[in-house]
């Protein structure tokens, strides 16, 4: 039986968006490296924003926000921020006021991360030093920006149709790269793998078929500009975001997809034409899956031979049929979590004595104007300072709770998850969900956990095994408890390995 129709991907919903600029004050502390020798950011390159989307299902009513049954499920809240991290205390504090406007739980309140590494660095064991004392005071004004972005996102919140396009961009590589002559892995280019290039590009539409919003998912970390940059970034998510509102004329939402491996190709860099030039390659990228796009609302089916010097074959645009106007309306939403076993954690007491150590000796050395040795030693003064802080938040016993959401709308399905898993996270969803457009959302919520990387990745001395405080084998359980959740949501079962 020949193919006669082609599904295109359709979320059929209520939709809210506001965006609104939420870049620190210059002088904030900014340094997110170890080899840098800034503390306060000293400008901005361009502007950091935030995203809240309310996504509910289409058959909410106009304007109620707190009836039990919304309460269930049928409304989440999306918060994106063009932030590295944040701590759990830090969100739950920002997000306070959220669930009471938008009448949800706290659960259906999803932050997430760009991830950007040159947005600042904000977490709580930064504020003692310089730049420091303004971090809590850009948190207020954070809060309140974003309960402003939320009744906004209600107001505006109206049935909308979401597109999806695939594209492909070679702007990440592999960054886990084996320096032979070394002996050691360093993060950074490895033209010697294959890494994930999907571009998800999906197109929100209103009722009359007119744009409303993009959005791009596509995994990479934001560090292209490193410990030379002193400006406040968003790295090459800034570049991207202008360059398709520069053609489309509506705003456009940047959703991080899992880059554990993954990083520009050209990165590491204090030029931020470096960072635009990454950000115009994927934003034309994006442009181009966009350009694919049908009318809202349609799927391609084969409209019957036309004879001619050959017999063709035509297709055409369909308007969606009962059936497949049906299932893309279908709107399920939950929250899980998987309980991960948590690695030996080091000695504190042995860290603190590095600690002190390593400050010393960066001390000396920037008296004795040794600019190298001054760098390496803050630097590993620094990684003391991340496990102090990792150990010092790690839940009390053996486990970690490790929480996702899934989101089935439509032919799409949304999940959001913490930590920063391998990208291969995200691959395999697809391969066991075929008929499903995946996004997949790291760096949601709390990251301290780090890195979740494949388990047979650990033991070579990969910089994402120093960090993560989880223990091998737990990506694969997160694998297995996302499919058993899509699996719960969906009520279709795998397609086998």
């Amino acid at each position: 039986m020949s193919t006669t129709s082609v599904p295109s991907p359709t979320s059929i919903l209520r939709l809210g968006h506001a965006q609104g600029d939420i870049t620190p004050p210059v002088g904030i502390y900014h340094r997110m490296w170890g080899a840098a020798r800034h503390d306060k950011a000293t400008g901005v390159h361009r502007p950091l924003l935030a995203d809240v989307l309310i996504l509910e299902s289409s058959g909410a009513s106009d304007g109620d926000t707190k009836t039990p049954e919304r309460s269930k499920n049928e409304r989440f809240v999306r918060v994106q921020l063009d932030h590295v991290m944040l701590s759990d205390q830090q969100t739950d504090a920002i997000v306070a006021e959220i669930p009471e406007i938008a009448g949800v739980s706290r659960d259906q309140v999803l932050v997430t991360h760009s991830h950007s590494h040159s947005a600042g660095f904000l977490l709580p064991d930064r504020i003692p030093l310089p730049g420091g004392d303004l971090i809590e005071p850009y948190l207020a004004s954070l809060k309140q920006t974003l309960e402003r972005l939320t009744h906004e996102s209600l107001e505006q919140t109206r049935p909308a149709t979401v597109s999806y396009a695939l594209g492909r961009c070679d702007m990440a590589a592999n960054r886990d790269y084996r320096d032979t002559d070394q002996d050691i892995y360093c993060t950074g280019f490895n033209p010697d793998a294959v890494a994930e290039d999907l571009v998800i590009a999906a197109r929100v539409f209103d009722e009359d078929g007119n744009p409303r919003l993009d959005i791009v998912h596509y995994g990479c970390h934001p560090t292209t500009l490193a410990w030379d940059n002193t400006l406040l970034s968003p790295d090459f998510v800034g570049a991207m975001r202008e360059t398709l509102t520069a053609q489309t004329d509506t705003p456009c939402v940047f959703f991080q997809a899992p880059c554990g491996d993954l990083g520009p190709r050209d990165g590491f860099v204090g030029d931020t034409e470096v960072a635009d030039r990454n950000g115009q390659q994927l934003g034309y990228a994006a442009l181009s899956a966009l350009a694919s796009l049908g009318p809202s609302g349609h799927d391609f089916a084969y409209a019957g031979p036309v004879v001619s010097g050959a017999t063709i074959g035509t297709w055409t645009w369909e308007p969606l049929t009962d059936e497949r106007n049906s299932a893309t309306h279908r709107w399920v939403g939950e929250t899980f979590h998987v309980d991960l076993p948590i690695k030996q954690m080091p000695d504190t007491s042995g860290i603190v004595t590095d600690l002190e150590r390593f400050s010393k000796e960066q001390e000396a050395a920037d008296a004795a104007g040794d600019t190298i040795a001054a760098r390496d030693a803050a630097a590993r003064a620094e990684r003391c300072r991340r496990w102090l802080r990792r150990i010092a938040e790690l839940p009390e016993g053996d486990s970690y709770p490790y929480r996702f959401a899934v989101l089935e709308m439509g032919d799409a399905l949304w999940i959001t998850c913490s930590a920063e898993p391998y990208s291969c996270l995200a691959s395999q969803v697809r391969r066991r969900f075929p008929h499903k457009t995946v996004l997949i959302s790291p760096v949601a919520g709390d990251s301290q956990v780090a890195y979740l990387l494949p388990e047979d990745r650990y033991g070579k001395g990969l910089y994402q095994e120093e960090p993560s405080c989880l223990a091998p084998g737990c990506l694969e359980k997160v694998l297995d408890a996302i499919t058993e959740a899509i699996e719960k949501v969906t009520g279709s079962p795998r397609r086998p390995d």
